[in-house]
């Protein structure tokens, strides 16, 4: 029986060590290359479909940037501009500056995909307008969130470098205040793609028979976020039980 461990793993480990062994791979496959692996096949359908849609021009020709600066004026929001920004789907709202900034290709293009993105940023510009609560909460969330960006990761490093527990502590709940922040953009993401789609149909500016392929850019956009925050969560639950000592 012990030959045939040592044959399997080419050494003269005894079962319990191999056992070992192998729970540890199995354990980093688990945290580590499996978010990978889920956050790339996220990001990877949403550049397919957005490929694919960016392709379909839309009936009502338009703009996204004329769609936007439409839908804008539609819900009585006369103080935000739309702004073209260079960057592949760096598309985003600006609370602060109160900006709907698109990028180069979504801004000049009437694409399906064009205009779900735009919509999709209108959506949130409307969210800041009313005062939808989880975006209030995201954005008083946001530099909490992105100093733990930057130390959480540093510091937990630092803490099982040095087995420094204070450290790795710090580092985890750095870490935890970066995941949360990506918690709470989950339903803001949804709405605002909600929004979105609601907007093109009832305004007309998608034939019925465009909606689907709208929707499946925005979706698949939405998964990514889903992807994202699923493989945080498992990294998280990574470092507390290293900080824990269950992880060994």
């Amino acid at each position: 029986m012990f030959d045939t461990w040592r044959w399997a793993t080419g050494n003269n480990l005894s079962p319990s060590v191999v056992l070992d062994k192998r729970d540890g791979k199995v354990k980093m496959l688990l945290y580590i290359f499996l978010p990978m692996i889920i956050v790339g096949l996220a990001q990877w359908k949403v550049r397919k479909a957005f490929k694919k849609y960016s392709q379909v021009p839309a009936e009502r020709r338009m703009s996204g940037a004329q769609v936007a600066q439409s839908l804008l004026s539609e819900n009585g929001i006369h103080d935000v501009e739309v702004e073209e920004v260079e960057g592949d789907l760096s598309d985003h709202y600006d609370p602060k500056d109160r900006k709907v900034r698109l990028s180069t290709q979504n801004y000049r293009s009437g694409s399906l995909a064009g205009l779900a993105i735009a919509a999709h940023e209108v959506g949130h510009a409307i969210q800041d307008a009313k005062g939808y609560f989880p975006l209030h909460i995201r954005t008083q969330v946001l530099p909490v969130a992105s100093l733990g960006d930057k130390l959480g990761f540093p510091l937990i490093i630092a803490g099982m470098l040095f087995n420094v527990s204070g450290l790795l502590n710090w580092g985890i709940l750095f870490f935890a205040a970066a995941v949360l922040f990506q918690v709470i953009t989950l339903p803001v993401e949804f709405n605002a793609s909600s929004r979105a789609m609601e907007l093109l149909a009832r305004g007309g500016y998608l034939l019925p028979e465009e909606v689907p392929g709208a929707r499946k850019v925005l979706n698949a956009a939405a998964m990514t976020y889903v992807a994202a925050t699923a493989a945080s969560l498992m990294t998280l639950l990574h470092y507390v039980l290293l900080a824990r000592g269950g992880d060994d």
